[in-house]
């Protein structure tokens, strides 16, 4: 048993003994996501549905299960940073909205049940196992579900708890104690980490976790070998099984079972399981049974906390049947890249590779590994664009280009600016110049305008560079139009299109998966667990475990 513990750099001990101890004795305009006065896709998916299908099964009793599911449901401001908001969601070429979702999973324990689900019944506070960005492509072609470690150590916003009272100033800390403040604080902290808009946000505690597989007859899930989980109580064989209740639970809360040990394994836990939720659903015909259905929604909507923007069955089912147009094999999975934190071996910070997703996915460009070098939604909406203003690259008598651009480079690429300038000049862009002044680098590449007078010229300078819509901004801070090179385009006259060199670059290091082809959770092959006091790996656990029932049992 004498195995090398595992890699640090993710949250592992900190809590480990404490918990031991514990466990074992829609509008088409834009919208602002601005202050208001855990497991997504497959949940939502289910309510929508309820929404048709079950007020259809019941007749003249439709309007009484139509209330009752809307009582059901919690709601609280979708942001509550003390500054800002969640920022501005923008239209393809074709005014259509990309949407954004944070799943949050929350392992308080303010109630008896989750107390004794979740165990350490002395952590009055509330903090997310799980955040998981989800974005819902403008065409509807594809979504990718971003996880962010519980462990990640950031800058995070102020915050202030309309509900309770309770505020706090901008600080540096762990990203899921954000959670402390309402999950609009949570919301704040993703969106000022990413720069991606959020447009909803969706939570789940403990006990909904378990109401909602028990409704859906389990989920099926696979783990490369056998695992015995001491701290979250996980123990399956080798292969697939069907896990339900506090099985489920324990799954989609383990972590010293999978990958290295650290939180970053939990994470793959949490997608193989929401894979298995949308296969689940769909083959065992939930959707198609008003009945089925009917429990399934009322579990979840009396498990859920939404933002103000979801707060009833209608908005909820509008959500989930944009949703519900995304083929499974068109779902990517992927996991926030980090690095260890310099300053705590059990903490990770965002890697360097993480601004390339952020950016991808703020873009609003695809992720799904297609058939050859397709391009992204935006991307080609971009390029929709400049075929309908009619922009001929090689002329310029057809459309004037005789304004001022501003080049400024944030791409930590030195020359990037001067390059781009010389190629807008050679475009016809005679007023282009170089901003020369020093400044931050930024993930993603901008065009910013002043004024309505300006959005035109904006619109013609994306065109002919091939930069989507999504990418023009408004700005105070600019004279005229200002293209600002982020580290999303380091190379190349126009912007790069998404293809499957772009997308294996953002996906480094990221652990992506396919809804589809999910393969078995690797299980740890380190110390991460200890049963009776001696430290062992998970498979070995199980061995020596023989008096422990199986969590599918």
């Amino acid at each position: 048993m004498n195995r090398d513990r595992a890699p640090r750099g993710g949250r592992r001990e900190s809590r480990q003994e404490r918990q031991f101890r514990s466990e074992n004795p829609q509008d088409d305009r834009p919208v602002r996501h601005a202050r208001g006065a855990g497991h997504g896709r497959p949940w939502l998916k289910i309510i929508g549905g309820t929404a048709v299908l079950v007020l259809a099964a019941t007749g003249g009793g439709g309007y009484f299960v139509y209330s009752r599911l809307n009582a059901n449901i919690a709601s609280s401001a979708l942001y509550s940073g003390t500054t800002g908001d969640a920022g501005v969601q923008k239209a393809d070429a074709q005014g259509r909205y990309p949407v954004n979702v944070l799943v949050i999973g929350t392992d308080s324990r303010s109630s008896e049940e989750n107390c004794k689900l979740g165990g350490a019944c002395g952590d009055t506070g509330s903090n997310a196992d799980v955040e998981l960005l989800v974005h819902l492509s403008a065409d509807r072609s594809n979504i990718t579900a971003m996880s962010i470690p519980r462990d990640t150590i950031t800058d995070l916003p102020g915050c202030e708890n309309a509900e309770t009272g309770q505020s706090v100033a901008e600080r540096t800390g762990q990203i899921n104690g954000a959670l402390a403040y309402g999950p609009g604080c949570s919301v704040a902290a993703v969106h000022q980490l990413t720069g991606v808009t959020i447009d909803h946000f969706v939570m789940v505690d403990f006990s909904g976790v378990i109401a909602m597989s028990d409704a859906t007859g389990g989920v099926q899930v696979c783990v490369s070998a056998d695992v015995y989980d001491t701290y979250s109580h996980l123990k399956l064989s080798k292969g697939k099984h069907t896990l339900k209740g506090e099985g489920a639970l324990q799954f989609v809360r383990t972590r010293h079972g999978f990958g290295d040990g650290s939180d970053l394994g939990r994470t793959y836990g949490q997608h193989a399981f929401l894979s298995g939720a949308i296969q689940s659903i769909k083959d065992k015909g939930t959707l198609l049974n008003p009945t089925k259905l009917y429990g399934v929604a009322d579990a979840a909507t009396k498990a859920l906390t939404v933002d103000d923007g979801l707060n009833s069955i209608s908005k909820l089912a509008d959500l989930a049947t944009e949703m519900n147009k995304v083929d499974t094999d068109r779902i990517t999975f992927t996991t926030m890249q980090t690095a260890a934190d310099p300053d705590n071996a059990n903490r990770v910070i965002p890697a360097e590779a993480a601004e390339k997703l952020f950016a991808t996915i703020a873009a609003d460009q695809s992720l799904t590994d297609g058939d050859g070098d397709d391009t992204s939604t935006a991307t080609a909406t971009s390029s929709a664009a400049a075929t309908t203003a009619a922009v001929d690259a090689t002329s310029t008598e057809s459309v004037s280009r005789a304004f001022a651009v501003q080049v400024s480079n944030r791409s930590a690429v030195d020359g990037r600016a001067t390059q781009m300038t010389t190629a807008l000049q050679d475009l016809g862009y005679t007023k282009a110049v170089t901003d020369s002044s020093s400044g931050s680098t930024q993930a993603s590449t901008q065009i910013l305008y002043k004024g309505k007078a300006q959005l035109e010229k904006a619109q013609q300078l994306a065109a002919d560079l091939n930069v989507p819509s999504s990418l023009i901004d408004s700005s105070t801070e600019v004279d005229g139009v200002t293209l600002v090179l982020g580290k999303d385009w380091t190379t190349g006259d126009t912007y790069p299109k998404t293809t499957k060199k772009s997308r294996k670059a953002a996906l480094a290091d990221s652990h992506a998966s396919n809804a589809k082809k999910s393969s078995c959770v690797p299980v740890s092959t380190y110390n991460t667990v200890t049963y009776k006091g001696v430290s062992m790996t998970p498979t070995e656990a199980y061995a020596a475990a023989t008096t422990v029932k199986d969590s599918d049992d």
